[in-house]
Parts: C-alpha cells; sequence; structure tokens
C-alpha cells in the first residue's frame, strides 16, 4: 500500500516549486493523494479493514487542511494542484 521510492520522485519533481523543493504545500497534497487513491484500492478487497479506514480518513482530513491552506494563500496554484489531481469535478 505503501508508495514506491520512484513513483515518489516523480511526484515530488512534477509539483516542486524549485530544484530542492520536497515539503510545500504542493508536494504534500500530490503525495497525500496518491496514498490516499492506494488505500481506496485497498478497500475494494478489504471492506471491513476498520484501522485503515480511520487512517485513511485522518489522510483525507489533512489534505483538506492543505487544501484550504493554499486556496486561501494562492488561489491560481490551488486550480493548478486540483486540476493536476483531478480532486475537483
Amino acid at each position: 500500500m505503501s508508495i514506491t521510492k520512484e513513483r515518489k520522485q516523480e511526484l515530488i519533481r512534477q509539483f516542486q516549486k524549485h530544484e530542492n523543493d520536497t515539503g510545500s504545500v504542493e508536494v504534500q497534497i500530490a503525495l497525500l493523494t496518491e496514498r490516499i487513491n492506494r488505500l481506496t484500492e485497498h478497500f475494494a478487497k478489504h471492506k471491513h479493514d476498520t484501522n485503515s479506514k480511520r487512517g485513511l480518513l485522518r489522510l483525507v482530513g489533512r489534505r483538506r487542511k492543505l487544501l484550504k491552506y493554499l486556496a486561501r494563500t494562492n488561489p491560481e496554484r490551488y486550480r493548478e494542484v486540483i486540476t493536476k489531481l483531478g480532486l475537483r469535478k
């Protein structure tokens, strides 16, 4: 269920602001989205895994907080991130 090292580096390269950026809000949102998507696939097979469900809810809440912060501080970057990740319909 964890993200491979190569996939993580790919996501960081795609969303980083500058060369050494590994912890900006955009990168964090992208990494959380990847983990959420993997957990969602996990629940297709394991419907009664309540402990992992609690972890999923924590990840979704953390991503929601980061998205609210990004929307408040940098709306154009917020729109760019949600379109790249396909979060809003």
